[in-house]
């Protein structure tokens, strides 16, 4: 069955960096659309990024210029690199893949930005 898994989370300074990785079994990154998306206790989850099939990404307002998703094809893993973090930031994080209108989740991941 389709296994996504996070890992890369952690705590970090404001202006610090982490890198998230996402491990997908049984789904393909390269043929599916994919995304990262976060959420705070009591809000909804939201979109950060999406990577297209053909490779073209979308960020949110929020962390355009610091952030980049980017998928290594052979090792079948989605990245989300994020810089600069400050501590709006801090959330769960999730990996996300569509096939066929179906999505599929990763377990999440946290980051915790504070000084």
């Amino acid at each position: 069955q389709v296994q996504l898994v996070e890992s890369g989370g952690g705590s970090v300074q404001p202006g610090g960096s982490l890198r998230l990785s996402c491990a997908a079994s049984y789904i393909t990154f390269e043929i599916n659309n994919a995304a990262w998306y976060r959420q705070v206790p009591g809000n909804q989850r939201e979109l950060v990024a999406r990577i297209t099939s053909s490779g073209r990404t979308n960020y949110a307002d929020s962390v355009k210029s610091r952030f980049t998703i980017s998928r290594d094809n052979r090792q079948n893993t989605l990245y989300l690199q994020m810089n600069s973090l400050n501590t709006d930031d801090t959330a769960v994080y999730y990996c996300n893949i569509k096939r066929n209108f179906v999505d599929y989740w990763g377990q999440g991941t946290q980051v915790t930005v504070s000084s």
